[in-house]
């Protein structure tokens, strides 16, 4: 490898080098203690370990070329090798295009600086794709090269980046370096003659933390297939942390998710992954995960700055983000300061001529942002005119006072007349108006105390409204959450929920989009849509707004267009109660694009078949119980109870178990904080419970305590009647329950739980999500061993070790097979069997593994057949169970079970003739030649549907009969002897095995010939038996040559065939053929070498 030229002390050089080869211009260098051969005793050890420590290049390089500087001991690296063989290509190299060009210079200077810039230009060539987006190619290059020496992974794995850390084996940490590819975790340790190396693949990892104890200060913990590892003594630990939560999630996705990875074209090609990438990639989400905004949002520009904040009359410092379409801002104070600026809203932009280097921003409505102290302000409003094409006025002195107008338009409206044409469209069948408003109308005659409240409360949004601005763009301060944590408005619920939710940016992108999907779902009937009609009737069956049509049909709509819309959710229940609160405060467009927010965004993985999103949150609600609950902790033996018990909290946000009055309120601080308005309240209500849970004895107590508590929540302020409000009278049941508030609920649990921050939850997602990944594969896997197990003689330890080989050769073909559809045949909603199956490439590297018949010459004709005979229904894939019983058939059959498994796999629908394009290989198959036969089902004279029958009849039967098998034609029965001389090969009694498969043969071929005889006198057998059957040894090589010879002779022979039972009967006869199927073997010894050389032949491959 050529390397960039760096000064070398030649001096301190010739310690640690030995000079093998040298000229006028350069020299050739070995690594002193290195041998070829291996080994180099003290002096190896001692200069591999100070190569070790010192992350030296020599480690993995042990020769180098130098570029000799005369008079002077300073040197320059110009290349490095891992062998004689690649040095010295550089080398000759040098000599024929470089040496006898430095002879013309005239100075010494003028040959160091052309063969600086020559080296320079062969770098930048060979890296011109590969390194380019690396922060220092040229480190990354040399660290590369290690990687690849030291683990011997195909050049497909894409390393992403490398720290230098320590590994802790028992209490003795091993200094070394950590390796982060696309899909290992690899870690390369060398001291004192003692190598450490270790891989772990992603998407094995089940969990990863950041610990800390007495005798490491802080450390990474990484638990893999029930093994701990633990990494210390990092740089930057955080930022090293943060990478590694990223590359193990992405392998979880791509290999466990297929769904949310085929939605995710930024991870499409594992060979474009950087650490630059996943940085940006990890802001980008934060950045669109805070401010609400649509998921292919990516954060470009972030700048240091101050906005002017008008109604306190003060610049509040923060970060100014900027994505595609939006201009966002956060403050850092505890105030949480932040405005989102649509630039769909942009009027114009422009900048001030003092010194403030101020950037103002205006907006419909009259309404204007001034940030200053933006570092390069002027570059950046050339920008974000570009973006928005605002027409810029020209640039004045602008005052610092820039007016908020109070009666600013709400956005929403825009929206409505983008839509307006599509909305009279279909005016008949879209309900425009929120169900409330229709069903519970407010006016002045109905005024009570409690409407009056709710006039206070619509008085308070109003003043703040007149101070911060109404719609996409108003300020959200401190007195914005505090108000929410109060309860919304009735008549301002739906607005503010597509304001916070972000929904309203999504109706504003897509003008008329609901309508078009209304009429494209109209009476479309699949599964979602049968589901939907069945919960209908249930969804919120007490309010008179769903006890009618309009209601129903209004949900109808848009659970179904959603449905239509992404038909990967499709329909999941809990949806349809979510749907009909939406529906009580949003029109039914907004209601549509409130449950996109939800399902997409803020709940995402909730509502899909296996509900992973709330399992993930679940985990996330137990380990804060663990913080913030610890005698609860301790009380309960099994925490799978509140895993039980808050399901429902989390599918249907307290919908369903509390009364819908105080549900709202729960919902409406859910839209402004998102699950951490979830988690928290969930504390707070175990923690108001808490002495009720320590004295229940069982789960059943503690949950009817629960249940008996939601009844007694309630919302004193809520104007709905009475006809519709569920809170019940529970004050005179046993437990003595008192009333508690939902508003003081909320606040209480603002009060002692606000403090858990949303980068906190979000790293105790991505924790749990591989714990909950890996948890659903073991059961997955527990379910197929023990359905495999009834019908195999494996031990369930022995099935286990062989599921994991399956499952890994699997993922192996879709590490580094870029064209290959991301698991194009996993899908979770598929029986267990099901979901994970091979295809004959897989299946052959399998074989190889583990097949006691792997070292026959044919090996590869045998894994197609086998490949052929197992499936069954001609998709070209298998499943782990016909897998196994392949395996447990080899291993565990009897001398009969073998011997007609051998009998089945060279006659049709196994056997296909196998004929190599490439001579020289012999028996060997690529990759598209197993594939292209693996699909072959019938070919030639063999009647295929005949044979299929005759399967079809043998499997309808429960005990197998012999005489019903297949009779062997001459060609088969021909290839099934050159076979079991191939396996013959290499055993202890290989000449007497020989012999015997001889005799048989020739006493078939004699026992055929009189049969034949009796009804076609002028039919002989005595060419082939002469062939096949010449006595004295092995008579393989004979029968090829006679078949190369005179290929044609055997077809004028009428043909002739054998039956099972007349090769068994000939077979038993022979005691060393007994003894060679019966002969036991080690399945275990197998399957540890199997684990141990998977990897390494598929790097191979």
């Amino acid at each position: 490898m050529w390397l960039k030229p760096e000064e070398v002390l030649l001096k301190n050089a010739l310690k640690l080098w030995l000079m093998e080869r040298s000229n006028d211009y350069f020299v050739l260098q070995r690594r002193r203690g290195y041998v070829e051969e291996g080994g180099g005793g003290l002096t190896g050890l001692l200069v591999g370990t100070l190569d070790s420590v010192l992350d030296s290049t020599a480690k993995v390089a042990p020769f180098r070329i130098l570029h000799q500087t005369p008079d002077s001991q300073v040197y320059l690296s110009i290349a490095c090798g891992a062998n004689r063989e690649e040095i010295t290509k550089h080398w000759d190299w040098l000599e024929q295009n470089i040496t006898k060009t430095l002879s013309v210079f005239d100075s010494n200077e003028d040959i160091t600086h052309f063969v600086q810039g020559k080296i320079r230009g062969l770098i930048a060539e060979e890296g011109r794709h590969s390194f380019a987006k690396e922060d220092d190619p040229e480190k990354f290059r040399e660290a590369l090269l290690k990687f690849g020496k030291c683990f011997g992974l195909p050049e497909q794995e894409k390393l992403v980046t490398y720290y230098s850390c320590s590994y802790w084996k028992g209490r003795v940490p091993c200094q070394g370096w950590l390796y982060l590819s696309t899909n290992f975790l690899s870690f390369y340790s060398f001291l004192l003659g003692s190598e450490i190396k270790l891989i772990i693949s992603w998407d094995a990892v089940s969990k990863l933390e950041k610990t800390s104890n007495v005798l490491l200060t802080e450390s990474i913990h990484v638990c893999s297939q029930g093994e701990n590892h633990y990494f210390s003594m990092f740089l930057h630990i955080n930022e090293t942390y943060l990478l590694m939560e990223q590359l193990a999630n992405y392998a979880i996705k791509r290999l466990f998710d297929k769904e949310t990875f085929a939605n995710d074209p930024i991870l499409d090609d594992p060979l474009q992954i950087t650490k630059r990438g996943l940085e940006n990639r990890a802001h980008s989400e934060q950045f669109s995960a805070f401010f609400r905004l649509p998921k292919e949002e990516t954060l470009k520009e972030v700048h240091e700055c101050f906005l002017w904040v008008p109604f306190s009359h003060f610049n509040t410092h923060g970060k100014m983000c900027i994505s595609e379409n939006y201009v966002c801002f956060a403050s850092h104070d505890g105030n949480l300061c932040s405005v989102i600026i649509p630039l769909r809203e942009v009027v114009a932009i422009d900048k001030t001529n003092d010194s403030s280097k101020s950037v103002i921003i205006s907006i419909k409505g009259k309404t204007a942002f001034r940030f200053s102290e933006v570092k390069d302000f002027e570059q950046l409003v050339a920008k974000l005119r570009l973006k928005c094409g605002a027409a810029s006025t020209q640039c004045h002195d602008i005052s610092t006072e820039v007016p908020i107008s109070s009666d600013s338009t709400d956005p929403s409206d825009n929206t409505e007349v983008r839509s307006l044409t599509c909305q009279r469209e279909c005016s008949e069948t879209v309900n425009t108006e929120a169900l409330m408003t229709v069903f519970h109308p407010q006016s002045l005659e109905t005024l009570n105390s409690k409407m009056l409240k709710e006039k206070m409360k619509e008085q308070s949004w109003n003043i703040l409204f007149a101070e911060c601005g109404r719609g996409v763009s108003m300020f959200r301060t401190k007195k914005t959450r505090d108000l929410v944590i109060r309860g919304i408005p009735e008549a301002l619920r739906g607005e503010l929920w597509m304001l916070f939710s972000g929904a309203v940016n999504d109706m504003a992108a897509n003008p008329g989009y609901y309508a078009e999907l209304v009429e494209q779902s109209l009476g479309t009937c699949n599964l979602a849509t049968e589901e939907i009609e069945r919960d209908l009737c249930r969804s919120l069956p007490e309010h008179p707004a769903f006890q009618n049509d309009t209601g129903i049909s209004s949900l109808r709509r848009v659970l179904t267009a959603y449905a239509y819309k992404n038909p990967k959710i499709g329909y999941c229940q809990a949806m349809n109660i979510l749907t009909s609160v939406l529906l009580l405060y949003a029109k039914e467009e907004e209601a549509f694009w409130l449950l996109v927010a939800v399902c997409e965004r803020m709940l995402p993985d909730y509502f899909n078949r296996r509900i992973i999103g709330a399992l993930v949150d679940q985990a996330v609600f137990e380990e804060l119980i663990r913080d913030h609950l610890p005698q609860l902790t301790e009380h309960m033996t099994d925490m799978t109870f509140f895993s039980s018990v808050s399901l429902s909290w989390f599918l249907t946000l307290f919908i369903s178990v509390l009364p819908i009055e105080s549900a709202v309120n729960v919902v409406d601080c859910f839209f402004y904080d998102g699950i951490k308005a979830i988690l928290q309240l969930g504390l707070a209500i175990l923690d108001y419970n808490l002495d009720r849970l320590l004295t229940c004895k069982d789960d059943a107590e503690a949950v009817t305590a629960l249940n008996r508590f939601f009844d007694s929540v309630t919302n004193k302020d809520s104007p709905l009647p009475s006809s519709v409000r569920q809170s019940s009278n529970v004050s005179g049941e046993k437990g003595n329950y008192i009333r508690v508030d939902i508003a003081d609920l909320i606040r209480e649990s603002n009060e002692k739980y606000g403090n858990i921050r949303y980068e906190e939850i979000h790293s105790m997602r991505c924790r749990s999500r591989l714990y909950v990944i890996q948890t659903l594969e073991e059961t997955t896997k527990q379910n197929v061993v023990r359905v495999v197990s009834q019908d195999v003689n494996l031990s369930l330890h022995e099935l286990n070790e062989l599921y994991v080989l399956f499952k890994k050769e699997l993922f192996f073909s879709y590490y580094w097979c870029l064209s290959c559809p991301v698991l194009k045949y996993h899908d979770p909603s598929l029986p267990y069997l099901e979901q994970y199956q091979i295809d004959c490439q897989q299946f052959r590297m399998l074989y190889q593994l583990l097949s006691p018949w792997a070292h026959a010459a044919n090996k590869d004709s045998l894994a197609l057949w086998t490949f052929r005979l197992l499936d069954e229904n001609c998709d070209c894939l298998i499943n782990f169970k016909d897998f196994s019983s392949a395996i447990d058939t080899m291993y565990n059959g009897s001398f009969i079970d073998k011997l007609k498994l051998l009998f089945k796999l060279h006659i049709p629908p196994a056997y296909t003739e196998v004929k190599c394009k490439d001579p020289s290989k012999g028996d060997e198959l690529s990759k598209e030649e197993l594939l292209y036969f693996s699909q072959l089902h019938g070919k030639g004279k063999v009647d295929i549907q005949a044979y299929l029958s005759q399967w079809e009849d043998e499997l309808s039967k429960k005990e197998e009969n012999i005489k019903d098998l297949p009779r062997m034609n001459q060609s088969q029965f021909i290839q099934f002897s050159k076979t079991l001389y191939n396996l013959f090969h290499g055993d202890p009694e290989e000449e007497s095995l020989y012999q015997a498969i001889a005799f048989v043969t020739s006493l078939l071929l004699r026992m055929e010939e009189v049969g034949r005889k009796l009804h076609s006198p002028t039919a002989s057998a005595k060419e082939f038996s002469g062939t096949v059957c010449a006595s004295g040894g092995p008579s393989e090589g004979k029968t090829e040559s006679h078949l190369k010879k005179d290929p044609s002779s055997l077809r004028e022979e009428p043909q002739w065939s054998f039956a099972f039972e007349q090769i068994l009967a000939s077979l038993l006869n022979e005691p060393a053929l007994v003894r060679f199927f019966e002969k036991p073997v080690d399945v275990k010894v197998k399957l540890e070498n199997a684990k141990t050389s998977q990897l390494s032949c598929r790097t191979k491959i």
